[in-house]
């Protein structure tokens, strides 16, 4: 296989991946700033199950969390008429909700850092729910949402058994990276399956270690 056959099959599931892992990526933000915030501040015992409940996907293999979504969004399941199945936005749903705990995680760490007598002082001062979640909150958990967003980009981009079961592997319409990859090795085509692991091996190793840089300049604040 010569360079351009490779660079035409990584091209359609890397840009695939990519949308994916930006899309999923903002909706989490969109979830998981709020949840975050409720949850550092909340106290008592619903919010122990709370917690139990939102990172049950870091403990549950892949394929459970895809068997039980395939139940929900499939013909038979109450979101049916959605038609997520073997689709993108399918893939969205389930990287969503396997991507999680990644995303939710470090930003409810990083306001559960912030300093109450902060946050009472500027209430005591008259800034209302809204303007010190906007205006002093997020900006002192910024560190944390910015980790929280590349582990839930970088975490999407490599998913496996969940975007499998749900989106299958329709060639330029659900087959990501990580399903080109289990493919390709299907076909015993490696030197593509060499080329799309490297890939995301290398891309791994600088999420990893730009996240390091980030919590070292955190520290060092």
């Amino acid at each position: 296989m010569n360079a351009a056959d490779i660079v035409s099959q990584i091209w359609q599931p890397l840009r695939l991946s990519v949308q994916l892992a930006g899309v999923s990526t903002i909706i989490l933000l969109m979830l998981c700033l709020p949840l975050g915030w409720v949850l550092a501040r909340a106290k008592g015992l619903w919010r122990v199950f709370a917690e139990a409940f939102l990172t049950l996907p870091l403990v549950l293999p892949p394929t459970v969390l895809g068997f039980y979504l395939l139940l929900m969004l499939g013909p038979n399941g109450p979101f049916a008429p959605l038609h997520l199945v073997f689709s993108f936005w399918g893939l969205v749903v389930g990287a969503v909700v396997f991507s999680l705990p990644f995303v939710l995680r470090p930003i409810q760490n990083a306001f559960e850092g912030i300093a109450p007598s902060l946050l009472e002082s500027a209430a005591s001062l008259g800034a209302g729910p809204w303007q010190v979640f906007f205006n002093l909150a997020m900006p002192m958990a910024r560190r944390g949402i910015v980790s929280a967003a590349i582990m839930g980009f970088a975490h999407t981009l490599g998913e496996f058994g969940v975007v499998l079961m749900i989106g299958g592997d329709i060639d330029g319409k659900t087959r990501v990276l990580s399903v080109a990859i289990y493919d390709a090795v299907e076909r015993l085509d490696f030197a593509l399956a060499h080329w799309l692991s490297g890939g995301l091996l290398a891309f791994s190793f600088a999420i990893l270690l730009l996240l390091s840089v980030l919590n070292r300049r955190g520290a060092a604040v």
